[in-house]
């Protein structure tokens, strides 16, 4: 199937490369026993979770960080850095990418976030290339703590569909987690799984939608 008007692109390894081993072995440094219980590519835990969809506030994630590690002299910086050390960067050439398709499809950004990495992301936008932020790229941009739901449950994939009228048959959708490619099927759209050492770009290139 093709037919694609709409992309809905996922931000971290579609855009924004990171690195989950990173932040597992910042995190294992810091006194987390058992990682990738708690933190990993396929799943987390609850506390990461309710930080994703805002339930809970970068204070309280950071209290939660020093209950799990039984560290509570840890301070907000060391578990911000933590944190932080699995973001990467955007590669050269991908916000122009974006801006192209921008001028052919109606795209999205539907992200998993938080309160900390999002605001070193903007923090690092404004720094390395002088932008405010990511809209600029997309009809319109989505983080999961700023709408209350996260990626793969259904609900977050209705939200953007329903909002801006999409045809989920008409629409693609790239990420870098089977999980939420799953969810997104179900609900008939289209998919893509983005995993190194693919890109971006030659994902594109082979759809034909370059």
């Amino acid at each position: 199937m093709q037919n694609i008007e709409n992309i809905i692109f996922d931000y971290g390894n579609v855009i924004f490369m990171i690195d989950f081993m990173r932040a597992q072995n910042a995190f294992t440094q810091l006194g987390v026993k058992d990682v990738e219980k708690v933190f990993a590519h396929t799943g987390q835990s609850e506390l990461f979770d309710r930080f994703d969809t805002g339930e809970i506030s970068a204070a309280q994630f950071r209290e939660g960080i020093r209950e799990i590690t039984g560290s509570y002299h840890l301070s907000d910086e060391e578990i911000d850095g933590a944190w932080n050390a699995l973001l990467i960067g955007v590669p050269a050439g991908r916000h122009e990418l974006l801006l192209q398709l921008k001028q052919r499809y109606r795209t999205f950004l539907l992200s998993n976030n938080n309160e900390i990495h999002y605001q070193f992301i903007m923090d690092y936008l404004k720094r390395d290339f002088g932008l405010e932020n990511n809209s600029g790229f997309f009809v319109k941009d989505y983080y999961s703590h700023l709408l209350g739901m996260r990626k793969p449950h259904a609900n977050i994939f209705e939200h953007v569909l329903n909002e801006h009228g999409l045809i989920a048959e008409k629409t693609l959708f790239i990420d870098d987690s089977p999980q939420h490619l799953e969810t997104a099927k179900s609900l008939g759209i289209q998919t893509e799984l983005l995993t190194a050492p693919d890109t971006l770009e030659k994902l594109l290139e082979r759809r034909g939608l370059l």
